[in-house]
């Protein structure tokens, strides 16, 4: 029974992760993870720390 709920809470994690990531990128959202992805409009947004660190 515990193999059960185990196995159930990690479909669970993993189907909220993805319902998560395809809903931003319906949005438009360049950068799941930049709190100011969506206030950037450009794909080489310079305030979102994560396109800092492609460019290096």
């Amino acid at each position: 029974m515990g193999e059960i709920i185990a196995i159930l809470l990690i479909v669970g994690i993993v189907g909220g992760a993805i319902y998560y990531i395809v809903r931003a990128k319906k949005k438009g959202v360049k950068c799941i993870g930049c709190p100011d992805s969506t206030n950037c409009k450009s794909a080489n947004c310079q305030h979102c720390t994560c396109h800092h660190e492609e460019d290096k």
